[in-house]
């Protein structure tokens, strides 16, 4: 990437930035600062920068650590925009010292569109998308993994304010590896290490804080069904899953009781991720009914409520499709989705069969 680079962290350049700050600021070059979490008095400095020039976009690129805050810089309107990553603990001076220079996004790992290969999109389930340990070099995979969670447990979490040992948190990962894509359950978790339901809540808020977890909320409808109301819990990343889970080979994948569920995991991040990278305004939910009638994912698109149902087959049945259907009449779904692994793309006035590959193509257009 061209542009003038500073580490935040290295006094040397920070001295650096200080002396050259007029220059670089008018300046036409990308400025990169790195770990901007270290030198907080750097914010207000770009507030003034901006606030010079506001008709210029994409001026600053700033880098933290593995963080749950993500920001842009300068107006709201370019989408070329570069993205920022800055720490929990900088969250409130951000805010105060850069608003309406910013927005919050959410970053993610790398997506199924964002890679160039078909050997890599065919990894992408059981590797992750994380690069470094994942899709781009599955050689260290699952000890990448490894290695990241602990040191998360270990080191950031409790950075950020997490309470718990590392080794509580360390459990606490593989239980929820254990439950992925189940309905939450903090009284069951909480009596398996020892804690109150209250502190286990509190410790999934941290995880889902920090991009690890996704908490997908049960959906509400005035039916004539009682609804299940706990939301499911889904790991980010099925490469962190996998590893937990000491599954390090597709076959050994493809043998687990819970693959479904991993496969389930998998393709509702990825739809979610292609949503949100289109600029789509969208609310996640799950459907489930006492009698067991359940929707995988329902997603509000804009004004549009679409219906996904996902199966880890190549050859769906007519009968999923006719459970789908009847399922998304409860809730009046406008679209309905069967994502399963056939090559086929069949539609139909409100229906679709389609691969994930095909679902993510809908999405972008």
């Amino acid at each position: 990437m061209d542009g003038r680079y500073f580490d935040l962290e290295q006094e040397t350049d920070r001295l650096r930035l200080d002396l050259a700050w007029e220059d670089v600021t008018a300046g036409h070059e990308l400025v990169v600062l790195d770990e901007a979490q270290a030198w907080p008095a750097v914010f207000p400095r770009l507030r003034g920068a901006i606030d010079a020039d506001r008709r210029r976009n994409g001026r600053f690129l700033l880098l933290g650590s593995v963080v749950p805050y993500l920001t842009r810089l300068n107006t709201l309107s370019d989408v070329s925009t570069p993205f920022t990553s800055l720490s929990r603990s900088l969250a409130t001076q951000v805010s105060e010292s850069l608003a309406g220079r910013l927005s919050v996004i959410e970053l993610t790992p790398l997506l199924w569109s964002e890679l160039t290969s078909d050997r890599q999109r065919q990894r992408l389930w059981l590797f992750g998308g994380y690069p470094d340990g994942g899709v781009l070099n599955g050689r260290r995979f699952p000890v990448w993994q490894g290695d990241y969670l602990n040191l998360l447990a270990q080191r950031d979490l409790p950075t950020w304010g997490l309470t718990a040992r590392p080794q509580t948190t360390q459990r606490l990962l593989r239980m929820l590896a254990a439950v992925h894509g189940q309905e939450w359950n903090a009284s069951q978790l909480g009596k398996s290490l020892g804690l109150s339901y209250h502190t286990v809540n509190d410790y999934l808020d941290y995880l889902e804080g920090a991009f690890l977890v996704r908490r997908l909320p049960a959906y509400h409808a005035n039916i004539r069904k009682r609804l299940v109301k706990r939301p499911k819990v889904y790991w980010r990343d099925t490469g962190l899953l996998h590893a937990l889970l000491n599954t390090s080979d597709r076959e050994t994948l493809l043998s687990q009781p819970w693959v479904g569920a991993s496969w389930e995991g998998f393709v509702i991040n990825q739809v979610l991720g292609a949503l949100q990278s289109s600029g789509r305004l969208f609310d996640p939910y799950h459907f489930r009914t006492s009698d067991q009638r359940e929707i995988d994912l329902l997603v509000q698109v804009d004004s549009e409520l679409w219906a996904l149902e996902i199966k880890l087959t190549t050859r769906p049945g007519p009968e999923d499709l006719a459970r789908l259907n009847a399922n998304a009449d409860l809730v009046g779904a406008h679209r309905r989705f069967l994502v399963c692994q056939s090559r086929e793309y069949l539609e139909r006035g409100v229906q679709v069969v389609c691969n994930l590959g095909q679902m993510l193509a809908y999405i972008e257009g």
